[in-house]
């Protein structure tokens, strides 16, 4: 007599949902993307219950009109996103401060507790230009840093909200070398993570490992996995991160690495309640692809306990 499969471990500590970004959205406005009345209806449909706000300006930006809309689909809102470049230094506070601003009064008011800070691209993600030097002088790290801090105070003081640093592929946050630089030079108060598994798998890192080494910096996650064959082409080449996305890099789970249930049965034993959002770059996107992926992906994640 054949032994009965092992029970799924229960992942109760982890909030699952899904995003603008696993149905091809990148941008506020893009003819090649689906209409944001479609991504709730599909959202909802696919059995998620939390969503990120995507790029500002692609979901309502007023607060009575997205709370209605997501209210009768039954939806909540996890986090905003934003994107800087503090490495340049207090020159460009104001303009950042401006944008982190907008995107933070809708989280907000829409009852969200984090926003996702991603560090400005390297490299064109559309054109694969090189905008800047792949690596920051000792001068910038310090601004990156002290950036981070003081935008994770003040968006906690005036918010309520908590940052959670997103390492990403093509920015000055990416290897598992530069990550715990950061780490190690800022404060844990003000500055967590925001773990991308597969981001962090794109540039070498090992997500189990660094939620079991920095456990107490892991603040939210996006669960996401890369097809190695491709990565392995990406590399090899120098692909830039959106022309590595259109050849398919990012793929649906369980097809890539990292493994997830390791990593969501890691971040369980934490012992915190944790965001973990599902995401799947794939712009652009046949606009009938993402539901059926997202149907499956939840099933998934599903028989891992989740």
């Amino acid at each position: 007599m054949s032994a009965p499969p092992a029970a799924s471990p229960v992942l109760d500590r982890l909030r699952i949902g899904s995003a603008p970004d696993s149905w091809g959205v990148w941008f506020p406005d893009d003819a090649q993307q689906v209409p944001w009345r479609r991504f709730l209806d599909e959202v909802a449909e696919a059995g998620y219950a939390w969503i990120e706000l995507g790029p500002h300006g692609y979901l309502p930006t007023d607060p009575a009109v997205l709370r209605e809309e997501t209210a009768r689909r039954g939806l909540a809102v996890s986090a905003g996103t934003v994107f800087t470049s503090l490495h340049h230094g207090p020159a460009v506070w104001d303009r950042t401060w401006a944008h982190v601003t907008e995107v933070a009064t809708l989280a907000r008011a829409m009852d969200a507790s984090h926003l996702v800070v991603i560090p400005s691209f390297w490299r064109d993600d559309k054109t694969a230009e090189l905008l800047e030097p792949p690596e920051l002088t000792v001068e910038q790290w310090k601004h990156l840093t002290t950036g981070m801090e003081r935008l994770g105070k003040r968006v906690r003081d005036e918010f309520g909200l908590a940052i959670a640093v997103h390492p990403h592929a093509d920015t000055h946050l990416d290897t598992e070398e530069h990550v715990e630089r950061f780490l190690h030079v800022t404060d844990s108060d003000l500055v967590n993570l925001c773990l991308d598994t597969g981001h962090y798998a794109y540039c070498g890192g090992d997500s189990v490992k660094l939620i079991r080494t920095y456990g107490e910096r892991i603040g939210y996650l996006h669960l996401k996995q890369v097809d190695p064959d491709v990565l392995r082409d990406v590399i090899a080449r120098g692909t830039a991160f959106g022309p590595a996305v259109r050849q398919g890099v990012m793929c649906e789970p369980p097809l890539g690495v990292p493994a997830l249930p390791p990593v969501l049965e890691a971040a369980q034993e934490l012992g915190t309640d944790l965001f973990a959002i599902v995401e799947q770059d794939m712009y652009p996107c046949p606009p009938d692809r993402p539901l059926p992926i997202a149907r499956r992906t939840r099933r998934f994640l599903r028989s891992c306990g989740a």
